[in-house]
């Protein structure tokens, strides 16, 4: 950079730029001098990073992955946009995590004016905290300030409900017609398993195995990529497709209809059985637990079967099945309603 004889008042100004820039220059090498003696390091390029720019990335990158929820993660972006603004990488520590847990609690409200469910807040915090993980894995990101909140601190998630059948509902299915042969026996076959309606659509004959004539299942979970290996009892065996041919590769369960038409059909079965309950695939998955239980098997061998990484996940069935007792109880109770109590001897 240089200055020019001011031959004219063009020139002038020209030199009155470059002098301005050079300062500038001058002004910043300065505090980058005076920061590496105190120790103090610039902020990396990430820092400045926005994170609604990173956040439209991470959603682009789970489409480009095939994720079959996506609407769930443009929900979350839509849902945290106006807290968010132009908040930077940078800009994200404990104290941040804190006060955006207090305004999806106690600030958000959607367009018609709603709060969110803690079960809906629950939500959004977790997806927000998978994107802060996946931009620390991209390099985005120090740290997840979620992860270094305190149980007292992070918004306690709540405990899901279980629909499910009891053994006279399942038996009433049984002894219904449903309009489509396949979506009966598969939900049935769930039933006896709990296979969810991704391993169902998944599963092929080689993944059934004999060995000294018992039965079993042996495949690897959609969900959890995790391999499982289940006994299939006589009660399964009765709901499997008849075998027309000896390709191993071959869908045990053919081409399922579409999840919303799988969905209607057993509504409508569930509906001619007379059953009063919203029958979604996945309660012959619940249905499978509770019958376990019920049954008397334990907490841990249930937890194996149905493949879950937590035994704390199938304890929520057995506290199922001890508000049932309870209930029985209290049926008890109710027949002596009105009578009169002994008298102290």
């Amino acid at each position: 950079m240089y200055l020019l004889p001011e031959i004219n008042g063009r020139v002038k100004e020209q030199n009155r730029v470059t002098l301005a820039a050079a300062e500038a220059i001058k002004s910043q090498r300065i505090i980058d001098l005076t920061n590496s003696k105190a120790g103090i390091k610039r902020a990396k390029g990430w820092q400045r990073l926005r994170l609604s720019d990173w956040l439209e990335i991470y959603v682009e990158k789970k489409k480009e992955e095939g994720r079959k929820n996506i609407s769930a993660y443009r929900s979350m972006v839509k849902v945290i946009n106006p807290f968010i603004g132009k908040c930077r990488m940078g800009d994200i520590d404990k104290k941040w995590a804190i006060s955006f847990i207090d305004w999806i609690q106690n600030t958000y409200r959607s367009a018609n004016g709603q709060a969110l469910s803690i079960g809906s807040a629950f939500f959004y915090v977790s997806k927000l905290s998978n994107a802060l993980n996946d931009a620390i894995r991209a390099e985005k990101l120090g740290e997840n300030p979620f992860m270094l909140l305190s149980a007292s601190e992070r918004i306690k998630k709540p405990e899901s409900q279980r629909q499910y059948l009891t053994v006279e509902e399942v038996k009433r299915l049984i002894t219904t017609d449903c309009r489509d042969i396949t979506v009966k026996k598969a939900y049935l076959f769930s039933c006896y398993t709990s296979r969810r309606i991704s391993d169902i659509r998944a599963m092929r004959w080689k993944n059934i195995v004999c060995n000294n004539g018992k039965y079993m299942l042996s495949f690897i979970m959609r969900k959890t990529s995790k391999p499982t290996y289940t006994p299939l009892s006589a009660n399964a065996m009765l709901w499997l497709p008849e075998r027309t041919d000896e390709d191993d590769e071959g869908l045990v369960f053919g081409d399922l209809p579409s999840a919303p038409t799988v969905a209607e059909i057993l509504n409508d079965w569930a509906k001619d059985a007379k059953i009063d309950k919203h029958v979604t695939y996945h309660t012959s998955r619940h249905t499978f637990g509770t019958m376990m239980l019920t049954a008397g098997a334990d907490l841990y061998t249930t937890s194996k079967l149905m493949g879950h990484a937590d035994v704390r996940t199938t304890q929520i069935y057995a506290k199922i099945i001890d508000s049932k007792k309870i209930e029985a109880v209290n049926l008890v109770d109710k027949m002596f309603e009105g009578k009169s109590k002994p008298s102290p001897s």
